[in-house]
């Protein structure tokens, strides 16, 4: 045996069992959504069969219910404008923010690491008080009162991703703009953000998630004028039965606009989960 195919024998066992792993894991992953869109394409009747069908009659009709029964564009609609406006708010703030704490070099680190103390806070500690404030306010029941909500709650854990991201932006960037004629805001916004936009797309989907599947803040400040994707797929537990087959098929059609967006930015996505803070 040439020394080639020695090498070749010793590396084929264990690259193949790092496969095997790999796809291991993959599958247990993709399971849930996998069985889930099974579910959502069943009869009834094939939902509960034992043992499960792999092979059977698929149906659109849980999705012409989703749609047709209740008002789920309405949902999907007031979900995009909450979520969005409230992603921008966060990124555009959180930005700022993030990089005046990289950049100060004695009390940044304490910063970074007391950044996610409002974030631990648990929401059922707030959301009563949230009630009073927003009745006062006159905020119930509208999509700017949930925008800045859901923004100022989830602002410390957008700056504390993105702390990392412009951490890992050396200062001789900005040293060298500066020598060249720009000014300290200059450098920022010609030289940092555009390096720092990996990290920025990264942050913006983890904080669009994170807006997109809150449910008690929605439940409890929202009632007729505003509901949110997760109020309307809490109608299919209904009180003497499960609509599995419409519940799952609005599960399917509240994931896709997020594959949606992460598939759009996929190219600043991978370089962005692979730096930064959690790298």
């Amino acid at each position: 045996m040439s020394p080639m195919m020695r090498i070749i024998s010793k590396k084929l066992p264990r690259a193949s069992a790092k496969a095997a792993f790999v796809l291991f894991i993959v599958a247990i992953s993709l399971f849930p959504i996998a069985w889930t869109f099974l579910t959502s394409i069943k009869e009834p009747v094939d939902q509960f069969a034992k043992p499960p069908l792999l092979i059977f009659n698929a149906t659109a009709e849980n999705y012409v219910a989703v749609f047709t029964k209740q008002p789920f564009l309405k949902y999907f609609l007031d979900s995009t404008i909450i979520g969005v406006f409230a992603t921008l708010l966060i990124i555009s703030f959180g930005s700022l923010a993030a990089y005046s704490i990289s950049r100060s070099r004695r009390r940044g680190k304490a910063l970074a690491k007391s950044i996610l103390i409002l974030r631990i806070l648990p929401p059922m500690a707030i959301v009563l008080p949230m009630f009073i404030l927003f009745k006062q306010l006159r905020l119930l029941d509208s999509h700017f009162g949930m925008i800045i909500l859901y923004a100022a709650f989830n602002l410390p854990f957008g700056i504390w991703l993105l702390i990392g991201f412009f951490q890992d932006l050396p200062r001789e960037l900005e040293e060298a703009a500066l020598v060249d004629g720009c000014s300290k805001y200059q450098a920022m916004w010609r030289i940092i953000f555009p390096l720092a936009k990996p990290g920025i797309a990264a942050s913006s989907i983890l904080c669009l998630i994170q807006c997109w599947n809150e449910y008690l803040f929605a439940l409890v400040l929202c009632s007729f004028n505003v509901k949110t994707l997760p109020l309307g797929v809490a109608q299919f537990v209904q009180e003497h039965e499960i609509l599995w087959g419409q519940l799952t098929a609005a599960g399917i059609c509240i994931m896709l606009p997020i594959f949606v967006f992460g598939m759009f930015i996929q190219k600043h996505l991978v370089r962005g989960l692979t730096t930064g803070a959690i790298k």
